[in-house]
């Protein structure tokens, strides 16, 4: 990008909306999917750091009594992906997020907790058809934090769907991955001039410590 274009950008688009009061982290589809060298939609090392940048913020925000979602695609094995519509139809590999294959389950390093939310979802966002939204309003949250995979697909198409919702959004830049840097930078690029903040893990550990010190999250 070109420092004229940058300067462009930054006159149109500089404003930062800042984080809300009651946040809820959410870990969007870290699927062994994108971890096996064997399965298409193996993304190499920009997941895997991914993934260790989102499991630090976890643990940050479980320390700041913030909650945690975890979303998993998935599709209901021997009805050839009806339940996923014209993305199954369009997105082959998809069928890695069948029922019963290990590549739809999540990554390894990534287990569970019995006071995480599950979120299963048949399209890119995590709002899209599912009950997250309400489950999120219901429990008085205003903001949601995202890390993911991948930037350019799911992780993007849940920060518009969650501004859209009227949620604050922030975007941690390291604890989301994609197969290739330039569609992650891109990606990241438009959601901090349109959607959300993009943040740092650092400073996103800074302020749940903070938030978690002040007892807001509760």
């Amino acid at each position: 990008m070109t420092d004229d274009l940058k300067a462009n950008y930054s006159e149109a688009y500089s404003n930062r909306a800042g984080y809300g009061k009651r946040p809820a982290l959410v870990m969007i589809d870290f699927a062994q999917a994108y971890f096996d060298p064997d399965c298409v939609l193996y993304a190499g090392d920009g997941v895997r750091t991914a993934l260790a940048s989102a499991l630090r913020i976890r643990a940050a925000a479980h320390a700041a009594g913030v909650p945690v979602i975890l979303t998993e695609v998935t599709y209901q094995k021997g009805l050839g992906g009806i339940d996923g519509g014209r993305f199954f139809e369009k997105a082959l590999p998809l069928k890695a997020f069948m029922q019963g294959e290990s590549t739809a389950a999540f990554a390894e390093g990534l287990v569970p907790r019995a006071d995480e939310l599950i979120v299963s979802k048949q399209y890119p966002s995590a709002f899209f058809g599912t009950s997250l939204a309400s489950t999120l309003t219901a429990a008085g949250h205003d903001s949601v934090i995202l890390t993911g995979l991948t930037t350019s697909g799911c992780v993007r198409a849940s920060c518009v769907d969650s501004m859209s919702h009227g949620f604050t959004t922030v975007v941690v830049a390291e604890a989301c991955g994609d197969r290739h840097s330039e569609p992650h930078e891109a990606n990241l690029f438009d959601m901090n001039a349109k959607y959300a903040d993009v943040v740092s893990e650092d400073e996103i550990i800074a302020y749940l410590s903070a938030l978690g010190s002040k007892g807001a999250a509760a």
